[in-house]
């Protein structure tokens, strides 16, 4: 930069770096799904966040957060157990994919990692910007996924204001069980988020999905497929069944093959497009929050003894 003073380049060099923030850790999987542990600028340093990378064949999707914990909680994820620590800026969640090593890769994004992304909805909405807009990436929105379990007003207004997926997390399609997994329910109500996802289009660029994890003899009978149908009578979307990947203090078993095998076909057959999603990762840290959990509590471990 020689339109400033020596002096001033000197004191930016010393007080600032130019360029994106490499990951500290990470943990590759036999199937080729690298977590990676990224450091974030949020609350002042100190504090990480996951990415995760999972190549397919002919694709490479990258899994984003936008938090630091999550203020969500539910029951089967372990970011929620972290409590929430602050919203990461946008240069936090764009840094996820620019210091990715396999960065040129990558065919999707899916804001799917630790946070919930409609309760970060600013910066959500800056960063897929800057990826799908023609001064940026230059993207197509279809290329990206944006999950949520369901925000009063600010679900909508995602949906007013961009053109990506969207995926709910469903987990249940029955108010009292669903308020125990996740207790988001009360504030908005799975029925009140399918009702507002029945006023849009997603017969043709957009498209809806329900994530849906199996927990074996909790929400993998028939019965809940029944229930499924009778919600989602009506919209255009599909259901993603996804294995329980189990995590610490958490009683909740996970379904088999044929149960879930069964609730694909039930579903199916009944005009709702459904698959049962690939597990990845499972020998290394795969559920959501558990590296970074880690890491944190290393962290403080080192701070209480530094402080002895």
């Amino acid at each position: 930069m020689t339109n400033i003073s020596k002096h001033n380049r000197e004191l930016l060099s010393a007080e600032y770096e130019v360029g994106a923030m490499q990951p500290i850790d990470h943990q590759r999987s036999k199937d080729g799904t690298i977590k990676y542990l990224f450091p974030v600028e949020t609350g002042g340093g100190g504090l990480f966040v996951e990415t995760v990378f999972i190549p397919d064949h002919d694709r490479a999707t990258l899994c984003v957060s936008c938090q630091v914990g999550c203020k969500m909680n539910c029951l089967f994820c372990q970011t929620g157990k972290q409590g929430w620590q602050g919203n990461l800026t946008v240069a936090d969640i764009l840094n996820q994919i620019y210091a990715l090593p396999q960065v040129d890769q990558l065919t999707n994004i899916v804001f799917m990692g630790q946070g919930e992304p409609m309760d970060n909805l600013d910066a959500v909405l800056r960063a897929t910007e800057v990826l799908t807009a023609d001064w940026g990436w230059q993207w197509s929105p279809k290329r990206i996924t944006v999950s949520s379990v369901g925000v009063r007003n600010k679900l909508k207004r995602f949906l007013d204001e961009s053109q990506c997926h969207v995926a709910i997390s469903m987990h249940s399609p029955l108010h009292e069980q669903r308020l125990q997994l996740m207790p988001a329910e009360k504030a908005m109500p799975l029925e009140e988020t399918i009702r507002l996802l029945k006023q849009y289009d997603f017969t043709h660029q957009r498209r809806c999905s329900f994530e849906y994890i199996c927990f074996g003899g909790l929400n993998d009978s028939p019965l809940y497929g029944r229930e499924i149908v009778r919600q989602l009578q009506g919209l255009e979307c599909r259901v993603n069944l996804i294995r329980f990947h189990e995590i610490p203090d958490v009683d909740l078993p996970g379904s088999n093959e044929q149960r879930m095998e069964a609730l694909r076909d039930y579903l199916t057959a009944h005009g709702i497009t459904t698959t049962i999603r690939a597990s990845r990762g499972q020998d290394i840290f795969a559920a959501c929050g558990l590296l970074s959990t880690a890491r944190q509590s290393e962290a403080t471990k080192q701070h209480i003894i530094d402080s002895e």
